[in-house]
């Protein structure tokens, strides 16, 4: 029923506030200077782990790391297409992001990893209003997880995955291929978006905010 509650009151608030909004390409296609990043222990230039070709954003996996956007956002819907480049490993998109803190920010993960494209993960000291200590826990995980609601709706490896957030004042949806995955609210309600280095090679494109 509460999920139910929370659906209804993204969709409603989708509604009032993406009438005549347009989309805003994230990623110009060209380069990443309206980027920022972030590499652990800033072992290596950023460009080294983050570049552009053809269209497309290829992200190392190694070493640690995430690149973010300089500009914050607030009641946005967030679309992009990722695929792994060789295995399928580990990655994600973090939003919500209040300080972009080494080799981790303060914010949420949207899980990709392999199998658990949508989960969240509690990054840094963040939080989100349904997390619970799991049953015979007493102590706080480093990475808190809210796990997805459905089996993976991930494609095969190689090809090009679908995935639509949205954040209305503090409530976030993810929908991976157009399969709800998760929901649940922070009070958190701006910050950066960011895209992950973490396991293996991963490409991004298609990157739009409405």
């Amino acid at each position: 029923m509460q999920t139910t509650k929370l659906s209804i009151v993204i969709l409603f608030a989708l509604l009032l506030i993406g009438c005549g909004q347009q989309a805003k390409k994230i990623f110009n296609g060209k380069d990443l200077k309206n980027w920022n990043f972030v590499v652990e222990n800033n072992a290596v230039p950023g460009d080294q782990v983050f570049s552009v070709k053809e269209g497309v954003i290829s992200i190392k996996g190694e070493p640690l790391g995430y690149m973010y956007t300089k500009e914050k956002y607030g009641n946005f819907t967030l679309e992009l297409e990722y695929r792994w480049e060789g295995e399928a490993t580990n990655s994600g998109v973090f939003i919500l992001i209040e300080d972009p803190a080494n080799p981790f920010p303060r914010g949420i993960e949207c899980q990709l990893a392999a199998g658990k494209a949508g989960d969240f993960v509690l990054l840094n000291g963040s939080d989100l209003n349904e997390y619970t200590l799991p049953e015979g826990i007493t102590e706080r995980p480093k990475f808190p997880v809210i796990g997805k609601m459905q089996p993976s709706s991930e494609k095969p490896t190689g090809e090009w995955n679908k995935m639509k957030i949205t954040v209305v004042d503090g409530a976030i949806s993810v929908y991976v291929n157009d399969i709800l995955q998760n929901q649940a609210t922070s009070k958190v309600k701006e910050g950066h978006i960011g895209l992950q280095s973490e396991g293996g090679k991963v490409e991004f494109r298609n990157l739009e905010v409405r």
